[in-house]
């Protein structure tokens, strides 16, 4: 269920602003009844008028993109900076918005769609979806510090949802450490601030996985259709609250 204006907006019959105008003057139908009230939602079964003419309303579609760094997880930029959406908007005739975010610098798996029901059921905390990051490490996490991270901890005005470390591979020349770690949550910077919680700074970050969706195979900067079954089984995932994935602890 999506909000009528936003509906009329994505039909490219006008701004959500003047649709929302054209909602309180009595110039809106929903199955041809007037509606005035903004708060109103409609599905895609619903017919929906602007002026007595039947609105032409946009397919869903949706995107796996392999979001490399320097581009911000937006439609549009103020200051003028690459988005998301400029790297399918030749491509792509329906407009996507991102489901979620990723930092500037952190690369990887992000979802793009039109489905505003979609974004919702998968962004909701009920969801549970799991986040799965390879995160590059300065020095040698201790055991300590991955037991506070697999139990939960705080990161200022949040306790986080006990993570699950993948696995940890220490590079003693570089002193480095590699960790792949499993969150179900989407705070504001949670990952980096989870290892600034335990004293360990990320120097680079990439999101393998978003629930059942991966980017093997795809190269940073592109973008496929995501497949029928994977769609299913995405949604299915959301629906459960959780996720069963295989991936052992090492």
């Amino acid at each position: 269920m999506e909000r009528l204006q936003k509906v009329i907006a994505h039909a490219g019959v006008a701004s959500r602003r003047k649709a929302e105008e054209m909602i309180v003057a009595g110039k809106v139908e929903v199955n041809g009844q007037v509606v005035t009230e903004l708060g109103t939602r409609v599905d895609s079964s619903d017919e929906v008028k602007v002026n007595g003419e039947i609105i032409a309303r946009e397919n869903h579609v949706y995107f796996v993109f392999n979001k490399p760094a320097g581009c911000i997880t937006a439609t549009y930029d103020d200051r003028g900076r690459t988005v998301v959406t400029d790297y399918l908007k030749e491509h792509v005739n329906e407009r996507v918005y991102p489901v979620g975010r990723l930092d500037f610098n952190t690369t990887g798996v992000l979802i793009l769609t039109n489905d505003g029901s979609l974004v919702n059921k998968l962004l909701r905390p009920e969801a549970n979806l799991e986040k799965e990051y390879n995160a590059r490490v300065e020095g040698k996490i201790s055991e300590e510090a991955i037991e506070e991270l697999e139990r939960g901890l705080d990161i200022g005005e949040h306790n986080t949802k006990p993570a699950r470390i993948v696995s940890n591979v220490y590079n003693e020349r570089k002193d480095q450490s590699i960790i792949s770690i499993v969150i179900t949550e989407g705070k504001y910077h949670q990952v980096k601030r989870m290892f600034e919680a335990v004293e360990s700074r990320v120097i680079r970050l990439s999101r393998v996985r978003f629930g059942c969706i991966d980017v093997k195979n795809l190269a940073l900067g592109d973008f496929r259709v995501l497949k029928p079954h994977e769609l299913k089984q995405l949604i299915n995932l959301s629906n459960q609250g959780r996720i069963e994935t295989g991936y052992n602890k090492k």
